[in-house]
C-alpha cells in the first residue's frame, strides 16, 4: 500500500485532508466502503431514508478509472447494510 493508500484509511469520505478530525463523529450514521478507489473509507450516509441507501452512491473521485470528473459506484452488500461494496467506476 502507498503513502495516499495509507493516508485514505479510517477517513470518512469528503473530510479535508487537513482536518484534524478526518473519522467517524458521534451520532452519524456511516457505510464501509469496500473495494475499488475508495476502499477502506467510510461514507456519511446519516439522514438518508431507506430508498437512498438502498440504491447506492456514485461518488465523485480522482483515483478511479476515469481520473477528474470520474465516479466510483458503491452499493450495499446482500445481508451486511452498512457494508458497501465497489461495483465499478463511471465517466
Amino acid at each position: 500500500m502507498d503513502r495516499d493508500e495509507e493516508l485514505l484509511r479510517g477517513r470518512v469520505y469528503g473530510t479535508e485532508h487537513d482536518d484534524p478530525h478526518p473519522g467517524p463523529r458521534p451520532g452519524r450514521d456511516y457505510a464501509e466502503l469496500v473495494g475499488g478507489p475508495l476502499d477502506g473509507l467510510l461514507l456519511d450516509i446519516t439522514g438518508w431514508s431507506a430508498r437512498e441507501t438502498a440504491a447506492g452512491a456514485a461518488l465523485p473521485t480522482e483515483l478511479g478509472r476515469f481520473g477528474a470528473g470520474g465516479r466510483a459506484t458503491y452499493a450495499p452488500a446482500p445481508g451486511a447494510p452498512r457494508r458497501w461494496e465497489w461495483a465499478g467506476d463511471i465517466a
